[in-house]
């Protein structure tokens, strides 16, 4: 009974292990130099596939400071 329980135990974290993803903040810090003329909307749209809004909410989570306007010369880091 006690070699069922084990097996079966071990298999369920297996299987977890395998299922489970790594999280976004797994990934490796990027970024961006702004550039004359960037605007959030550009440096989103280039960067990330799907829906734009959602990209440009995710650096600004990241890089509060943008909110007042981006600066050439200013290093955003990229979600």
């Amino acid at each position: 009974m006690f070699a069922k329980i084990l097996i079966m135990t071990v298999l369920a974290a297996a299987a977890v292990g395998w299922v489970a993803r790594p999280s976004e903040s797994a990934q490796p810090v990027r970024h961006y130099v702004v550039k004359p003329g960037d605007s959030l909307w550009s440096i989103a749209a280039s960067r990330y596939a799907g829906d734009t809004r959602k990209a440009i909410w995710r650096i600004e989570q990241r890089n509060p400071q943008v909110r007042a306007g981006l600066q050439p010369g200013e290093k955003l880091t990229l979600p």
